[in-house]
């Protein structure tokens, strides 16, 4: 599977932003999805994941949890991630990642696909 995250970009604080992740080539039915980030000097981290058919509650990280949602366009494998109260620490590298089955793992490790990330700035 292929993945292309784009819908990165500069934003103040406060601000909002979309990000998209599309998924091309052979996937199986049962897919989660992972938002990760990569702020400089740091660790990759998941932000948000979510199951790609199985109905259930999405992961979100302590840090976004309230301003951060995370939704499907099944039909169209598509997965998005709505960023808002957007903060400076915020920023990083934002990757969306794909592994085959329903749970959610937290862990990058987990997932075999990832897309090339898309840069989103937030500017104090």
């Amino acid at each position: 599977v292929q993945l292309q995250a784009s819908g990165g970009g500069l934003v103040q604080a406060g601000g909002s932003l979309r990000l998209s992740c599309a998924a091309s080539g052979r996937t199986a039915s049962d897919v989660t999805i992972g938002w990760f980030r990569q702020a400089p000097g740091k660790d990759r981290e998941i932000v948000s994941g979510i199951s790609w058919m199985r109905e259930g509650i999405p992961f979100y990280a302590d840090s976004v949890k309230g301003r951060f949602t995370i939704s499907r366009d099944s039909p169209k494998r598509t997965v998005f991630l709505q960023m808002n109260s957007l903060k400076p620490e915020d920023t990083g590298v934002y990757y969306c990642a794909a592994r085959t089955g329903s749970k959610i793992y937290i862990q990058r490790d987990e997932y075999s696909f990832w897309g090339q990330g898309t840069l989103v700035t937030v500017s104090s």
